[in-house]
């Protein structure tokens, strides 16, 4: 599709403060993603991504959601610093995403060993995001085992917006309810719900994509 030159490559908070978004899944998490970014309009607060995915799948994930949905997709790089309209994708490999804090946020590329058996870890993105100002929001998703959950309680606690997916939306309700079980999930929402409120948690005015698919 061709993409609206508007929201491309503006540095972030150009246009006034608005809260980046992360989010974290396995499995089921692809389609997962096709729904969330789907709603996201082309000058989005920057997206960062963990899913767990093989490494030989990762660089045509990140290519056909780069060429379905508004923003830009790209696998993050180290230093990389986050812009409207920008979602980051981890790459697979020897090292976690973290986020480091300056006028904008900026990508880190951090080797080290595997969290709850995975690397890129949802965890270790989430962790190095509660010092973040303004604070991001974030989004767990259905995925197996528990990756995620204590980094979803850490933001919660620091002040962010968190959300875990419900039950019935999800392929695998693992990684959702280690967080629900943690008191770490201040919304649980279905699926379909989760683009409109992170974009509204985020401080993105939705009056213009709300039920609207934008891939």
């Amino acid at each position: 599709m061709v993409r609206p030159a508007a929201g491309k490559g503006q540095p972030f908070g150009h246009s006034g403060p608005m809260r980046p978004i992360l989010i974290g899944a396995s499995t089921g998490g692809v389609e997962a993603l096709y729904t969330i970014l789907g709603a996201m309009p082309s000058d989005s607060p920057p997206v960062f991504i963990v899913q767990h995915m093989r490494p030989h799948f990762m660089e045509s994930f990140v290519a056909s959601l780069d060429r379905k949905c508004r923003p830009r997709v790209v696998l993050a790089q180290d230093r990389m610093v986050a812009s409207r309209g920008h979602v980051y994708v981890a790459p697979a490999g020897p090292c976690h995403l973290t986020l480091g804090s300056g006028p904008s946020p900026f990508c880190r590329l951090v080797r080290g060993e595997a969290v709850h058996g995975h690397r890129p870890s949802v965890d270790r993105l989430f962790l190095s995001s509660t010092q973040l100002s303004p604070l991001p929001v974030a989004a767990l998703l259905t995925g197996m085992g528990r990756d995620g959950a204590e980094g979803l309680l850490r933001l919660r606690q620091s002040g962010s917006l968190t959300i875990a997916q419900d039950e019935p939306s999800c392929v695998v309700f693992g990684m959702p309810r280690a967080a629900i079980e943690l008191s770490a999930a201040e919304k649980i929402l279905p699926l379909a719900a989760i683009a409109e409120a992170l974009l509204a948690g985020a401080g993105y005015r939705i009056e213009n994509t709300k039920g609207t698919s934008l891939c």
